[in-house]
């Protein structure tokens, strides 16, 4: 409190009883904040303490055999995929099992704490348990005997004969699961077996069944499809504009063995292959990588619409797939694929994939909507924008559009352009160095996220239950994994 015993000396008798009298009034309220400073659990406890009772209850209350839907209503007694779920299901397309497992992983990467890692080895359970015999795995995951026996699981103690052995690509459900699964090999540092079996035969099912001889993929495949059809793709062919194209729906024509763009399938399954590559080391999937990236080339179509169909025949002609989804180029997939080419050269530093973006995004440019959007579909070389009427047939008119598909979608080019040039303008030894901006979280949103839990320790989202057409509040998995992932980031970064 004295700088020197001179200055005390200095004080009169009745100055310095004042100030001690002040010191030992005070002494009291100082010691009371000080304990309350300690007692006082700080933000990154408080933090940490919401994630585990949030998974706590996941995994003990929401959870089925490990695994997750999508949505939950608030008294768990309804649950929802991509549709009513009344069985003993789990879902594998996104923000399913394989969304929620990796926001274990970030969790667990953050802290270490085991409560993390072994909620996570249950998500991988659940998934190891749906993984087909052609390596890939299904919109979901059946545990009830008589639905699992109709699906060749790698894990059914005998194959019904006509069990369907069939792994998706489309919306990101073997890429996701894929993802996941390598990432929980890692964090187990390779030492659980059945785990690291798991990731290399899904690995070896996309090489050898799923990968034509162009690098493209189908949207399905499996051990016992018609595969034979990746002797009829020549491996250099590029696309071409068909002869004639029918305005009229034809059937499916089995399009989901054919070369597919849709659903942003080629970003998802590029990130999957890398991440395996990065993990295992293994140049049989970087090579993987590359030839996927080396198809988008071959895939884009030439002027005057110098883009991407969502799917192609073997002779790299637009294709019809379902009945709203004709032969066309598309305004949708087109950017993801840019987003994809962007992404490669980052990987690679090769110009090769960057060349095709100008020529893209000037068509992109002119093909937008007066609203600023861009249609999902252009019409072959007029590329007049393609809509359908409520009874699914080919129209100009955009007035009587079905309600279920995005018929006209957002336009992301100039942002698309931005960072072309940037990654154009950086060396190759700036390109090596660069990374990807982190997300991080602020103490706001962290406090937030600790302040909005119920008394069960879990979020309430406010949507309604949207295939029982009930109303919320509900457990709404993308909400709660965004959360999840807000929270790791913090507990890693504070």
């Amino acid at each position: 409190m004295f700088q020197s015993s001179k200055t005390l000396a200095h004080l009169s008798m009745g100055r310095l009883q004042a100030i001690l009298s002040v010191a030992l009034l005070a002494a009291p309220v100082l010691t009371a904040l000080s304990a309350t400073a300690v007692a006082q659990p700080s933000l990154r406890d408080e933090a940490l303490a919401t994630a585990k009772g949030a998974v706590k209850f996941l995994q003990q209350e929401v959870s089925t055999r490990g695994g997750y839907l999508w949505r939950y209503s608030a008294d768990l007694s309804q649950r929802e995929g991509e549709g009513v779920v009344v069985s003993e299901t789990v879902w594998t397309q996104p923000p399913g099992t394989p969304t929620v497992g990796e926001a274990f992983l970030d969790l667990y990467a953050a802290t270490q704490d085991p409560l993390f890692l072994n909620a996570a080895q249950a998500a991988g359970e659940a998934l190891r348990q749906g993984q087909m015999l052609s390596g890939g795995w299904q919109a979901s995951v059946e545990f009830e005997p008589e639905r699992r026996a109709k699906w060749a699981y790698r894990t059914n103690a005998k194959q019904h004969r006509r069990a369907k052995d069939q792994s998706s690509l489309d919306d990101d459900k073997t890429q996701a699961s894929l993802r996941f699964i390598i990432r929980l090999d890692s964090a187990l540092m390779m030492m659980d077996e059945q785990v690291h079996e798991m990731a290399l035969f899904a690995l070896e099912g996309l090489l050898t069944k799923g990968q034509f001889p162009n690098g493209g993929f189908p949207q399905v495949f499996g051990s016992n499809l018609k595969n034979s059809a990746h002797t009829q793709v020549h491996p250099n062919a590029r696309a071409r504009y068909p002869a004639a194209w029918s305005r009229e729906y034809q059937g499916h024509q089995e399009y989901w063995y054919r070369l597919t763009l849709n659903d942003n399938l080629a970003p998802d399954l590029f990130d999957a292959l890398f991440l395996a590559y990065e993990t295992y080391q293994d140049e049989r999937y970087r090579a993987a990588a590359i030839k996927l990236a080396d198809f988008l080339l071959l895939a884009q179509l030439p002027e005057p619409q110098p883009a991407w169909a969502q799917q192609y025949n073997y002779d790299m002609e637009p294709i019809w797939a379902r009945k709203f989804e004709p032969a066309a180029v598309t305004g949708g997939e087109s950017q993801g694929v840019i987003r994809t080419l962007l992404s490669i050269y980052r990987k690679t530093g090769e110009p090769k994939y960057l060349e095709p973006i100008p020529r893209t995004i000037a068509f992109l440019k002119r093909s937008q909507l007066a609203d600023g959007r861009l249609a999902r579909f252009y019409e072959l070389q007029t590329n007049r924008p393609l809509y359908f009427t409520k009874d699914y047939k080919v129209t100009y008119d955009d007035s009587d559009m079905p309600t279920h598909y995005a018929f006209q979608v957002s336009n992301s080019v100039a942002s698309l352009e931005r960072e072309y040039e940037k990654l154009l303008s950086l060396s190759k030894e700036e390109l090596a160095t660069s990374q990807k901006r982190i997300s991080r979280a602020s103490q706001q949103e962290v406090q937030q996220i600790v302040s909005e839990v119920d008394e069960r320790g879990i979020w309430l989202s406010a949507m309604d239950m949207r295939y029982h057409k009930s109303p919320g509040p509900v457990i709404d998995m993308r909400e709660t994994v965004k959360k999840l992932k807000l929270l790791a980031a913090y507990l890693q970064n504070d």
